[in-house]
């Protein structure tokens, strides 16, 4: 069946997809490879802001207690942050501020999280927690001014609904540092965004008592963030896991969750970001690397910001080390980018996002169709995804009638971008090639090849003022198609029948036939 896209804009195709992007600890900015890789996605899709974890924890040394006098005192040394901060704006992107982890030296316990050691225990002291908090949220206005800064969201911990992100997952020990945290950014400045309470899926149940909480004390909220995830359990492995998943459109209603159960509450209608989501949460799942990811993620990225206000995906970089130093090449699965900035179907997903429209056409289970204020249109399609394990769909169809261009348009140029299990797909290159820990010069070549997408040309008619086109996927393929209208400037002289000097009358060489 062909569907017949509508030349009247539907709605707008907004940002939330990439409001934000999720990174490791903190200070793996502070690495020149974490900052070229940064810089490419900058570059190709154009990320508002960055999450990342650890901002309060030692590696980053902002809690320096010491010894004067007799007494202990506390410094705060930003130096670290300066340079990662410095970093980011000169890439064009902010930080979404999360405030975790615990410094050792005000915490209360010694548990941790990670081969690096995030402290993941209550202050010793709320009031010097409160100090630590005020100083870092004054010294970044001070820095970078307060006009910047009431543009970075600042979200208090990570997952404290879980006992290895918050020690005994005290609700109700999150709910205090919440408020002394939410008050001490408000006495830097009012205007600044404070928000949480950052759980994980399948903890829904945390976003009521945090709503009474919050609004029975007069504790400021200005957004509600949650994660979300589709893997099942871990499936151990040396050095990686397998994880079942739920179908994609399981992302979509986690998404929808906040605003559902929050509508009766006084957050109803505040912004509602998901500062984290993917398929699987574990950065040594090799499913990330695939093509199969990309497809899967495909439909979220297409219609996740009808629901939220951004959705942040994590990682963008294979240098991520929760479970330790990355193994091989493609080590993380999180990332858009491998070491060495190969890049994965999902990157090139992305890529092809930041050149879709904003004004939505028309939108369907397996594309988007976009326009931009110049009138070209922008296809998305993407061949759908069985988690159950069954064959990959090989030549899914999608048939369009769409409106391009104006009655003077002579003809459309198409361009087509794809990625798929054969095309742009560096980890099956490296598969093929047996896996190398450490490829050599002439495989890395070949895997910076085998990472690009696929490119076609061709000139299309216009019937009736649209263009017929019929897209035949490849297994687990997304496509992006730009349709722009020609205008033909082609000389009165110009004649590509006498490319090799001949005129028509010419005799044709032997062996030659006009048939």
């Amino acid at each position: 069946m062909r569907i017949h896209v509508p030349e009247t804009a539907s709605g707008r195709l907004t940002d939330a997809w990439r409001f934000c992007v999720g990174t490791g600890r903190f200070e793996l900015a502070l690495r020149r490879d974490h900052q070229d890789s940064l810089a490419m996605i900058q570059r190709d899709i154009g990320f508002r802001h960055i999450r990342g974890h650890g901002l309060l924890s030692d590696g980053v040394g902002v809690y320096r207690p010491y010894e004067y006098q007799g007494a202990t005192r506390v410094r705060h040394n930003f130096t670290y942050v300066d340079q990662v901060v410095d970093a980011y704006l000169d890439l064009g992107i902010r930080p979404f501020v999360e405030l975790g982890f615990m410094p050792a030296a005000l915490a209360s316990g010694e548990q941790t999280v990670f081969w690096w050691g995030g402290n993941v225990t209550p202050p010793r002291s709320l009031r010097q927690w409160a100090d630590l908090v005020k100083a870092t949220v004054s010294h970044l206005v001070d820095r970078y001014g307060i006009e910047q800064v009431r543009t970075w969201p600042i979200e208090v911990w990570n997952e404290p609904n879980l006992k290895e992100f918050w020690a005994g997952a005290d609700r109700d020990a999150y709910h205090r540092l919440y408020e002394v945290s939410a008050d001490a950014v408000k006495a830097v400045d009012a205007s600044l965004q404070v928000g949480g309470p950052a759980i994980s899926p399948g903890a829904d149940d945390w976003l009521i008592p945090f709503a009474e909480f919050t609004d029975g004390r007069g504790v400021p909220v200005d957004f509600v963030s949650k994660h979300a995830y589709t893997s099942g359990p871990a499936q151990h492995v040396p050095f990686g896991v397998h994880q079942t998943l739920a179908p994609a459109e399981r992302l979509l209603e986690q998404f929808a969750t906040p605003r559902e159960l929050l509508a009766a509450t006084a957050l109803a209608g505040l912004p509602v970001h998901i500062t984290e989501f993917n398929s699987s949460y574990r950065p040594d799942n090799p499913v990330h690397d695939t093509a199969l990811h990309a497809a899967y993620l495909a439909p979220v990225l297409a219609n996740g910001g009808d629901l939220v206000d951004s959705f942040s995906y994590w990682t963008f970089s294979d240098m991520f080390e929760e479970v330790g130093v990355p193994t091989s090449l493609f080590h993380g699965g999180f990332g858009l980018l491998t070491h060495r900035q190969i890049r994965k179907p999902t990157y090139h997903l992305y890529a092809f996002m930041a050149r879709m429209g904003e004004a939505v056409l028309t939108r369907g289970a397996d594309h988007l169709v976009t326009r931009d204020d110049t009138g070209r249109v922008t296809v998305l399609a993407w061949a759908p995804v069985d988690v159950t394990g069954g064959p990959p769909i090989d030549g899914h169809t999608v048939r369009l009638s769409v409106p391009v261009g104006g009655p003077t348009t002579p003809s459309v140029y198409l361009s087509r971008s794809s990625v798929s299990e054969e095309a742009g797909n560096a980890w099956a290159a490296w598969c093929e090639m047996g896996r190398p820990v450490s490829p050599g010069s002439r495989q890395l070549a070949d895997l910076y090849e085998a990472a690009e997408p696929a490119r076609t040309h061709r000139s299309l008619s216009r019937v009736g003022g649209c263009v017929e086109l019929d897209l035949v996927l490849a297994r687990h393929e997304v496509t992006l198609v730009e349709l722009t209208p020609v205008v033909d400037e082609t000389p009165p002289w110009w004649d590509d029948d006498r490319l090799l000097g001949l005129s028509r009358s010419a005799p044709q060489p032997p062996g030659r036939s006009d048939g």
